[in-house]
C-alpha cells in the first residue's frame, strides 16, 4: 500500500470522531460515533471465554468498522432511520469500500456483507453487542436527555439480536435492570425536585 493511501484512509475514518450521535455521555455530551465505535470494540475483547469457538479478530474488525457509513450520513437513531438513509449509507459505504487498496476492498466488502446477512457467530455477537452498547451509553446519560420514546425503547432495544446465546441473553436482562433503575431514579428525582 502507497503511505498517501494508507494516509488517505486515516483522514477519512477521522472524521467519526467529528460525527456525533443522539446520545449522551455520562458528562453530558453527545458521544462521538468513533467513541460508541471504541467500547464496542473493547466489548469484544473481553468474550473470549463466553465464544471461545468465535474468531474475535473478525468481531473486533466488525466493531470497528460498522459505523464507517456515517463519516458520509452522520448519525440518524434507529428510530428515526428510514429506508433511504439506509440507501444512501449503503451507496456511500460501497464507494469508500470500492476506493481501498488491494487486498482490503475485498476484506472490507466480504465483512460488510457478513455483517448483513447476520448468519456467522462473529456477526450475532457484533449486532447484539452494538445493541448493548447503545442501551448502556443511555443508562449513563443523564436522564433528562432522554426522548420520551426512549423509556420503552432501551428496554426492548436488541431483545431479538441477543437471542443466539445464554450469556447475551443474561447481558441485556442485566442492562433491562439498569434501565429500569434508571428510570425510577429519575421518577423520584421528578416527584422531589
Amino acid at each position: 500500500m502507497k503511505v498517501e493511501e494508507y494516509l488517505k484512509i486515516l483522514h477519512t475514518a477521522e472524521k467519526l470522531k467529528n460525527q456525533t450521535r443522539h446520545c449522551y455521555t455520562s458528562a453530558g455530551r453527545h458521544e462521538s460515533v468513533a467513541e460508541h465505535s471504541w467500547r464496542l470494540t473493547l466489548m469484544a475483547c473481553f468474550l473470549k471465554d463466553e465464544f471461545p469457538e468465535a474468531d474475535l479478530d473478525r468481531v473486533i474488525r466488525m466493531c470497528i468498522f460498522h459505523d464507517i457509513g456515517e463519516i458520509f450520513t452522520g448519525d440518524i437513531p434507529a428510530f428515526e432511520k428510514k429506508e433511504e438513509h439506509e440507501r444512501v449509507e449503503e451507496e456511500r459505504i460501497q464507494a469508500w469500500i470500492s476506493s481501498l487498496p488491494a487486498p482490503y476492498e475485498e476484506e472490507i466488502r466480504a465483512l460488510f456483507l457478513e455483517m448483513e446477512e447476520q448468519k456467522t457467530l462473529e456477526a450475532k455477537i457484533y449486532k447484539a453487542l452494538d445493541r448493548m452498547e447503545a442501551v448502556i451509553q443511555h443508562n449513563e446519560s443523564d436522564i433528562s436527555t432522554w426522548l420520551p420514546l426512549e423509556y420503552d425503547l432501551n428496554m426492548h432495544y436488541g431483545e431479538r439480536e441477543v437471542q443466539f446465546s445464554d450469556f447475551m441473553g443474561r447481558l441485556k436482562e442485566a442492562v433491562n435492570r439498569e434501565t429500569a433503575e434508571k428510570i425510577e431514579r429519575g421518577e423520584k428525582e421528578k416527584l422531589s425536585g
